[in-house]
């Protein structure tokens, strides 16, 4: 282009390459024509929506404010400063420019919806949901702001209105895949399970590498007592989400698949195939272990039972063969790796276990459905998994790791108290607060029961039991890590005490 082009000529130049997508030469024509054109309003606000484009916020809000010297009424150029600002986290000045547009013109369904954003994000909801309100009432198809209404209402625990928020949305817009995810949330928490399971399939299918759509059908699924499906579900899920980047701070991980490497006799895996893991020909729980069991359960106080050779020989292999996968030992914490579902450990030998233990036991399991596995592999001389309770009625947790691995069989086991988590405690409070616990346990006149690490041990227990890893002396060496399994059936309930009973 020549220097000597005209305004008007770099204006149709700029706007060309700016519906193109040529976000970095519109951007450098915009300037050309506005060093010729300062006075040009519209000019800096195209500046400013192509930088925004480019995630250059700081550049934008600049053009913007030009653009507002110039013309302090342009509401497209307001609604683009709060919206660079809001992208910078600069709520409150966000939310101020977005008023100041709707001082303009109060019928103006994008200041009230971003405005909602910025009030959502600042966690001021009840105005946010009014926002909302405003937006589509003036635009009744602003799908997008239906959608935001709904989220509002589950947040805030109103699931009938989320439901219909959410409804609309996807009326609206039949394409909306996270519209149809929401919905499927709102569905479940009205136990409408076959429609939340639709909704959630729906999610899938418009986008199929959606990973919240997978976790949430997954998690239905699993509270319908579909073990199986709910499992495929998550195996597909992990086929599809990336494996994560080894950093800084997980040299555990990186210590651990440098082992396998050796191991294996080659390089650690590159990508998450998964293998193994499929169901046995016979049962998965020893059928001898019923006997008595289920007496046990109910005449203990606290409730806990113990269960020896609890799979057949067939489970308990096929069970270590899986876990020696590298792909699911996608979570570290300090000293240990965890496996959960979603990365992976959902295999269906895993299903069959968790089906067949609760058919084994119905005194205990009742109609309890499993909510929750995992499992974690640890890293020799460091502590395990510190006090804690877990949000469920019962708690399964078994031992795969051979004997001989375990230098100490007095100990490597589980640390059982015989109270349990306030129901008024939240997670952080039962879950993440070791020295707030221990005050408690103290206060409490609390006792432990310790029961010594055996493979194919399982402790049954009540899940709102404060418990916690034993010492641990394992030997080294990669097969010799202690591996634990964790399944949680049903969700917390207050028990009677036992003047109660």
């Amino acid at each position: 282009m020549s220097v000597f082009a005209s305004p008007e000529k770099l204006w149709d130049q700029a706007t060309t390459l700016h519906r193109a997508g040529r976000l970095d030469e519109a951007a450098k024509v915009y300037n050309q024509l506005l060093t010729l054109k300062p006075d040009f309003a519209e000019g800096y606000g195209n500046l400013g929506n192509v930088l925004a484009a480019l995630g250059r916020h700081e550049e934008a809000v600049l053009a913007y404010r030009e653009a507002l010297k110039i013309r302090p009424d342009f509401l497209e150029a307001l609604l683009g400063l709060g919206n660079a600002l809001k992208a910078q986290g600069h709520l409150e000045q966000a939310a101020a420019v977005y008023r100041s547009a709707l001082s303009l013109k109060p019928e103006f369904p994008a200041a009230w919806y971003n405005l909602g954003s910025a009030l959502r994000a600042m966690g001021q909801r009840e105005q946010a949901i009014a926002a909302f309100a405003r937006a589509v009432a003036q635009q009744p198809d602003f799908f997008q702001a239906h959608n935001n209404l709904g989220s509002l209402y589950f947040e805030e625990g109103q699931w009938r209105k989320a439901e219909d928020a959410f409804s609309l949305a996807v009326t609206l817009q039949p394409l909306f895949e996270k519209a149809h995810n929401n919905l499927g949330m709102a569905l479940h928490k009205r136990e409408k399970f076959a429609q939340a399971e639709a909704s959630f399939r729906e999610a899938i299918r418009l986008k199929p590498d959606y990973i919240e759509a997978y976790d949430n059908l997954g998690a239905l699924l699993l509270e319908m007592g579909r073990t199986d499906a709910a499992f495929r579900c998550f195996m597909q899920r992990a086929s599809i989400a990336p494996a994560p980047e080894p950093n800084l701070s997980s040299a555990h991980r990186l210590k651990h698949d440098e082992k396998q490497a050796a191991h294996r006799g080659g390089p650690p895996d590159g990508g998450i195939t998964i293998r193994g893991g499929v169901r046995v020909t016979g049962p998965a729980i020893n059928p001898r272990n019923s006997a008595g069991i289920g007496n046990a359960w109910r005449n203990h106080r606290p409730q806990l039972v113990v269960v020896d050779d609890l799979l057949t020989p067939a489970a308990l292999e096929g069970l270590r063969r899986f876990c020696r996968e590298p792909a699911i030992w996608r979570d570290v914490f300090e000293g240990y790796l965890g496996a959960r579902p979603q990365s992976g450990f959902a295999c269906p030998l895993l299903a069959q276990v968790a089906e067949e233990l609760a058919n084994a036991f119905p005194e205990i399991f009742e109609n309890h459905p499993l909510l929750f596995a995992w499992a974690f592999k640890y890293e020799q001389g460091m502590r395990g998994t510190k006090v804690h309770a877990d949000f469920a009625a019962v708690n399964v947790n078994f031992w795969i790791t051979p004997d001989e691995a375990n230098e100490d069989p007095e100990t490597g086991g589980l640390i059982v108290w015989d109270v349990a988590a306030p129901l008024d405690w939240d997670f952080a409070g039962y879950n993440a607060n070791d020295e707030k616990i221990r005050e408690f346990l103290a206060r409490s006149g609390a006792k432990i029961t310790r029961i010594p690490y055996r493979a194919n041990r399982a402790v049954i227990f009540d899940s709102d039991l404060f418990h916690e890893t034993d010492v641990m002396h394992f030997r080294p060496g990669f097969d010799s890590r202690r591996i634990n399994i964790t399944l949680l059936y049903g969700t917390r309930v207050r028990k009677p005490d036992i003047a109660d009973l």
